[in-house]
């Protein structure tokens, strides 16, 4: 029998990271520690996964996300039981720009949630896993953090925080064993997009992008816009000169 493959997934309630887990569950033997802050949803999802394969562990866990110490202790347990193959550092919220800018507490929380709290999180798994001298440690970030615009520049601001983190941390481990991969995806259809969807908005379904993050941490790609047509967008978006930008209401 295949060894079983050990999975931290932070933010565990995400629709991106339950989607993920039943594509791992599918794939063969499983460990699964789902962390996060609404155990209710956790448990439910871990009881769904439990009936979906047959080698599979599940395991759920809450804790302070926001918490230096918290995280710090919680890390380090799960990397003393046993070695962790993988890390997905999911959980975040869609701060709508304009609370952000009227009320400096929404802006906090937003940079705190989304920006410093999963960069934390993987700074803790980045130094067991290059004990062990393997690992992925997988960022789910947003296609927001490549360029600041005025509908949502907090939430990018946050999400640009994670791509620099990835960048110096691929650099750090470039000639070692342990992966970094960052996760772009677009708009995608989840209950954080729901006021989206009712404006018509199309979106990339969860499915799909929960199947192209598996396959890009498998692969250990450092950088995955999902769906791939993204990173062509975002290249455009990046390099428009500032006067033409300006001049654009996104």
């Amino acid at each position: 029998m295949d060894q079983k493959k050990r999975i931290v997934v932070v933010g565990a309630t995400s629709s991106i990271a339950e989607h993920c887990c039943r594509l791992w569950v599918q794939k063969g033997p499983v460990e699964l520690i789902l962390v996060a802050r609404n155990v209710a949803l956790a448990e439910r999802i871990a009881t769904d996964l439990r009936a979906r394969g047959g080698a599979v562990d599940v395991s759920v866990e809450t804790m302070d996300f926001l918490s230096v110490s918290a995280i710090a202790e919680a890390v380090a347990r799960w990397t003393t039981q046993a070695p962790v193959d993988i890390a997905l550092i999911a959980h975040g919220v869609l701060s709508p720009q304009l609370p952000c800018q009227e009320d400096l507490a929404r802006a906090h929380e937003a940079l705190e949630v989304n920006g410093v709290s999963p960069v934390l999180f993987a700074e803790a798994f980045a130094g067991a896993m290059e004990r062990a001298g393997n690992g992925t440690i997988a960022l789910i970030g947003s296609v927001a953090g490549d360029r600041g615009r005025r509908a949502n520049y907090v939430y990018g601001a946050s999400k640009a925080l994670m791509d620099r983190y990835a960048q110096g941390l691929q650099h750090r481990f470039a000639a070692t064993g342990v992966k970094v991969v960052l996760i772009k995806p677009g708009p995608t259809d989840t209950p954080m997009t729901a006021q989206y969807k009712a404006q018509g908005r199309k979106l990339a379904s969860v499915e799909s992008v929960a199947e192209g993050t598996v396959n890009a941490i498998a692969r250990g790609t450092p950088v995955a816009y999902l769906p791939r047509k993204w990173q062509l967008i975002m290249f455009v978006v990046r390099n428009l000169p500032n006067f033409i930008f300006n001049r654009l209401n996104i």
